[in-house]
């Protein structure tokens, strides 16, 4: 989709219209987060017949709730995984270069109060700029105790002796989500959120297609190809468990919740973040400007079971809030928080049982007998290599004719256009990219509904963006909900009037009401099933 192109409509009864088409595709995703996104543009653009299916939104899951960082993995250049650091080095800079107007490059301040920490990680932060070569972001700098607290006047200044600054991304993830659907709609593919795929079609004890369930209608639609591809998150065991007479037998994932609250841009003043690369217990802290506001994350809880809305720890709640008082000059207390949300991370399974902070996120493919691809692991700065890899993975092993090559690369989503808006600034028109005057041509387009939210984007997200409900609209279309729960709260009766009236659909405004109340509480208790478990911060994962 060039950024002239008119923005896709996305009616649904059309979508479904064409789903229920008799065809034979040649990639069937299952899956509508990082993954599946990536691998239904990549397959779109190699010039194969595509349909993705996903169960809920896209990116309901951990696809919205990463830490919104676009990064080569400090943490594998500590363990000496130098290829994996070149890997997702070129993977952002691609990232950066093809959604501009959603992914932008990000600079840090590493405080040192320690004498050893300045030289330490200066020289860490050093190399990892010469890894990134031409696809640097910006150089290196050792900083004195003046020059530290003139970048980030947020830190304590008691006791600084200096501190370091490097670059890496930050991002909008659902709406990147939103992007990469779009995108291979416009590439050719059918995608379908809402739409839960319920069954796996094995023919001769081979998979042969996939049948599927329209949420809203209860409608279910056969769907045959010639390689499905489970893209599922954290729910990968799940599916490949769909239809088999030994259900759980080879588990592909250990799960870990990341834990992340927001409050006020006063707490972390001006357009760096701050990274502690290890806390008083040795691990790390990360606070952004992030949207107008301050994200601060993120943790590590291993968590023993798959949850659509995961909630932050009590425990966890607490452990960021103490850990960022040891830092910033003004730390938050519980009541400055403005949204408290988890997401649980899909780790590949260790052989042996080991702390999840210890687990490689590289990703897995994986092609069982009767033909099931699995695709798991990795994180969202490397999606589009892991879309390659999965694809040309079915291509060696038979499922797929020899495709034309990956084009990714150098493929720009749609609304890509630099330098319009800041993504650690307040959200507002930028995010929109080069299809600002599209948003702007709808009714509604001056009046706005609070948070920057206008009655044209609601009507935008109908029409073109394949919103359904409220919380699409205020969690993931624009993201209120993750910023500020109470005022997404009072938004959600005028959202859904203006969403059923494009739709004709029941917006679901109770069900986001009760929600938005969940992100406002912030912390809970552990629940019954899962024994409580160290709480630490993670290294700077998606």
């Amino acid at each position: 989709m060039s950024a002239s192109a008119r923005p896709l409509r996305t009616d649904r009864a059309a979508l479904l219209a064409r789903l229920a088409e008799p065809q034979c595709y040649d990639v069937a995703v299952i899956g509508g987060g990082a993954t599946g996104l990536g691998i239904a543009l990549d397959a779109a653009t190699r010039g194969l017949r595509v349909v993705l299916v996903e169960a809920h939104d896209f990116a309901k899951g951990t696809s919205s709730r990463a830490t919104k960082l676009v990064h080569g993995g400090v943490r594998y250049l500590a363990q000496g995984n130098l290829p994996l650091v070149r890997e997702a080095l070129r993977e952002r800079h691609i990232l950066l270069r093809n959604a501009q107007h959603l992914a932008q490059p990000l600079p840090f301040v590493v405080p040192a109060y320690r004498l050893w920490e300045k030289p330490f990680y200066g020289t860490g932060l050093v190399v990892y700029e010469a890894l990134a070569g031409k696809a640097g972001l910006g150089h290196t700098r050792w900083l004195d105790p003046r020059e530290t607290l003139a970048r980030q006047p947020a830190l304590r200044p008691e006791g600084l002796r200096g501190g370091v600054e490097y670059w890496d991304g930050q991002f909008d993830d659902a709406r990147l989500a939103i992007a990469l659907a779009r995108t291979a709609a416009s590439a050719g593919a059918l995608l379908l959120n809402y739409c839960a795929a319920v069954a796996i079609v094995r023919e001769g004890g081979k998979v042969a297609g996939l049948q599927c369930e329209d949420a809203e209608t209860g409608v279910r639609y056969p769907v045959r190809a010639r390689c499905v591809i489970n893209a599922a998150g954290i729910w990968v065991d799940a599916v490949r468990d769909l239809g088999r007479e030994v259900p759980g037998s080879s588990a592909t994932l250990t799960l870990s919740q990341g834990a992340h609250i927001v409050v006020s841009r006063d707490f972390l003043p001006g357009d760096r973040a701050v990274l502690v690369p290890r806390t008083g217990d040795g691990r790390v802290l990360f606070a952004l400007p992030w949207m107008g506001a301050t994200l601060i994350g993120t943790t590590d809880t291993p968590r023993s079971r798959q949850e659509l809305e995961p909630r932050p720890l009590s425990a966890e709640v607490a452990f960021l809030l103490g850990e960022a008082a040891r830092y910033l000059s003004r730390p938050p207390a519980e009541r400055d928080i403005l949204s408290a949300w988890a997401g649980l991370r899909p780790l590949v399974r260790p052989v042996a049982r080991i702390s999840t902070k210890n687990v490689n996120r590289e990703h897995v493919v994986r092609i069982d007998a009767d033909g099931l691809v699995t695709v798991a692991g990795g994180k969202w700065t490397t999606y589009r290599a892991m879309a390659e890899d999965a694809l040309d993975a079915c291509a060696h092993a038979g499922l797929l004719k020899p495709p034309s090559p990956c084009s990714t690369a150098a493929y720009p989503l749609v609304g890509a256009a630099p330098g319009l808006h800041r993504i650690a600034g307040v959200p507002g028109m930028g995010l929109y990219g080069s299809e600002q005057d599209e948003v702007l041509a709808l009714p509604g387009a001056g009046r706005e509904l609070g948070g920057g939210l206008t009655e044209a984007m609601v009507r935008f997200a109908a029409r073109h963006e394949y919103a359904r409900t409220v919380e699409d609209v205020l969690a993931r279309r624009w993201r209120l909900l993750f910023l500020d729960a109470a005022r997404a709260r009072t938004l959600a009766k005028e959202v859904g009037r203006l969403l059923e009236a494009e739709t004709g659909h029941d917006p679901q405004a109770g069900a986001f009401l009760r929600l938005a109340d969940a992100y406002l509480r912030g912390g809970s208790g552990p629940p019954s099933n899962d024994a409580p478990s160290e709480v630490g911060v993670c290294s700077l994962q998606d």
